[in-house]
């Protein structure tokens, strides 16, 4: 009986997930607009908002697969040239997860950010060795447990600050997922002392009833 009452439980839960899922105008979108999956449209609405991708510029995207941001970025940064008359950028991506290729960004797969290893390759991959933009959509493994997950998260963006601080050029940019909880006041402090202009935005495309939001720190004091 209560494996009975367990499965109707997730069927239940799983079928309203899958039909707010079908609804979802982003999901329509991502579709009809060809982007990996949704995220895609919250990097938008940001820079659209706020102008953080500009052609010629290099960007670091971070827990990127499965590569919907560094899509976008490709095309704000001019990656591929398709505009001759603009600045040609570069975006390099890097997740744990395998990345499928995608023309006009270099993937590093199968690879942790917190690395030194991977700090060395990702240096050697940029044109310059540094960055103007490093983008983070990263997100630990859920284990359920919501303040778990949180500082799990923080701790991701805390290691992506100190990546900043090798590969980040001076009066650049960090815009970095986090989950609301106790310690993004301690994540929003270490943000202000490295860079002059610090702002939370929670884009339409997230979810109401996530706990996400994104911090954009800009001006990096370096």
């Amino acid at each position: 009986l209560h494996t009975t009452a367990g499965v109707l439980k997730k069927t239940g839960t799983e079928h309203l997930w899958l039909q707010r899922h079908l609804k979802d105008p982003f999901v329509k979108a991502t579709k009809r607009e060809h982007y990996r999956c949704r995220s895609a449209f919250k990097l938008l609405e940001i820079d659209d908002k706020l102008r953080i991708l500009r052609p010629g510029l290099a960007v670091l995207d971070c827990g990127a697969a499965p590569g919907a941001w560094s899509q976008v970025a490709v095309e704000r940064v001019n990656a591929l040239g398709t505009d001759p008359a603009l600045p040609v950028g570069f975006v390099l991506g890097v997740d744990l997860l395998r990345i499928s290729p995608l023309e006009g960004a270099v993937f590093l797969s199968q690879a942790d950010v917190a690395d030194p290893g991977t700090l060395r390759t990702i240096r050697s991959l940029l044109p310059a060795e540094k960055v103007d933009v490093i983008l983070s959509d990263m997100a630990p493994n859920a284990t359920g447990i919501k303040e778990l997950d949180h500082q799990k998260l923080i701790n991701l963006c805390l290691a992506l600050l100190d990546l900043s601080k090798s590969i980040l050029k001076p009066k650049g940019t960090v815009l970095c997922k986090f989950w609301d909880g106790h310690d993004s006041r301690l994540l929003q402090n270490r943000l202000k002392e490295q860079f002059q202009d610090v702002r939370t935005i929670k884009p339409r495309a997230s979810r109401k009833d996530s706990a996400e939001s994104y911090y954009l720190a800009r001006l990096y004091k370096g």
